[in-house]
């Protein structure tokens, strides 16, 4: 039986987050039915037969290791459009007995019978988008919830039995200061939640976050103080606990997020929905972005999966490095030798000898990662193997 995890795309939000670049949209809800129609349709054709096409795919002997909703927004849509879609799956998919199911809620749109419902229909995992407990930042990026909405959202995640639970947050935000920071991380640590993410802003091309930064109407923190705020947040965390397994995300032990460490150490996953993007056999698929087309294409059952990449050795050499970066532990260089039949050390000479002397990488029982200068360049690290 061959493993995959499988992510599934809702595409729509209340309304979008000024910072947000993500193939979401805020529309009229008579557009669920006819997507969640398409995207049902896509997941009854889906399969994959050659490397040079975007056939359609189907293996009775795959096995869902991990489930993973995410947007957008899961949680605007109707919930009984979330179990039409789960049970299609389960229709078609051998579920894991210990499958990782999660699903992507906004506080300002999980209701208590949503959420309850979400646990009925077999996800045990859920992922709260906070982002800050400061209402004043929330509002400065388009959030649609208030830290007393997220608190009632934590509450009920736990009340229905919900033992897993993720927390995301953010640094670097307009008019932050290190407090707000310390602030949001006391609350959450209280809280006592299985997983935290924390990600640094990123300001993307046609935001209005962009925008605004651009029109001066706000002022980011300056890169010295987003790093201050990224070691707070580390430091932080692991004094209470919380392992970092990877440059963003924290957990408790044994609660690491399997459905992205499996996409981080190159598993298989299949995904559905706009903008959706899987891989298989080596080769990266993707759907169209344009909604209109992929709820009219998969309604008329016709495959919209384009062959994106077609990985050879170097390529996916190089990417096993980035993504095995990426982790706090890095990664076995024998694991790479024995994957891929090449020294590693051989192969990128050039770009050890390089990052060794800047000092951004470190070697430790056969284990190369990220050093803690590293840590704070890591695009530097990470583009030498582009």
């Amino acid at each position: 039986m061959k493993e995959i995890g499988i992510y599934i795309h809702i595409p729509f939000c209340k309304r979008k987050c000024f910072y947000c670049d993500f193939c979401s949209f805020e529309c009229n809800k008579s557009m669920h039915k006819e997507y969640i129609k398409a995207l049902i349709n896509e997941i009854r054709a889906f399969k994959i037969d050659s490397k040079k096409d975007a056939e359609l795919y189907y293996d009775t002997n795959l096995i869902v290791k991990t489930l993973y909703f995410g947007g957008g927004t899961p949680s605007y849509i109707d919930e009984d459009y979330i179990e039409k879609i789960m049970n299609e799956l389960k229709s078609k998919y051998k579920f894991s007995q210990d499958i990782e199911a999660t699903i992507e809620v906004n506080p300002g749109t999980a209701s208590y019978q949503k959420i309850k419902r979400y646990k009925e229909i077999g996800f045990n995992r859920i992922s709260i988008g906070l982002q800050s407990t400061n209402d004043r930042l929330l509002n400065l990026i388009g959030r649609i919830h208030s830290y007393d909405e997220f608190e009632e959202t934590y509450r009920i995640a736990r009340e229905v039995g919900f033992k897993n639970i993720n927390v995301d947050l953010m640094i670097g935000l307009p008019t932050q200061t290190l407090e707000d920071v310390k602030e949001s991380l006391n609350k959450i640590i209280q809280k006592n939640p299985e997983h935290i993410s924390v990600y640094s802003l990123i300001l993307e091309e046609n935001t209005k976050l962009k925008e605004m930064i651009e029109s001066k109407k706000l002022e980011l923190p300056d890169e010295n103080l987003e790093r201050k705020m990224y070691w707070l947040v580390k430091n932080t965390l692991e004094k209470h606990r919380y392992k970092q397994y990877e440059i963003s995300n924290f957990s408790k032990v044994g609660y690491e997020s399997k459905h992205n460490t499996d996409c981080w150490k190159q598993k298989e996953y299949l995904a559905f929905g706009l903008a959706a993007h899987s891989y298989i056999d080596d080769v990266r698929y993707s759907n169209t972005c344009d909604l209109s087309k992929y709820i009219q294409d998969n309604i008329n059952m016709h495959n919209n999966k384009e062959v994106e990449e077609i990985q050879d050795k170097q390529i996916k050499m190089n990417e096993f490095v980035i993504l095995g970066l990426r982790m706090t532990n890095g990664f076995s260089i024998k694991d790479f030798e024995k994957k891929f039949g090449e020294k590693f050390e051989e192969k990128y000479k050039n770009q050890i000898d390089k990052l060794v002397k800047m000092e951004l990488i470190q070697f430790k029982n056969n284990n190369i990662s990220l050093s803690k200068k590293g840590i704070d360049f890591a695009n530097i690290v990470w583009s030498e193997f582009v």
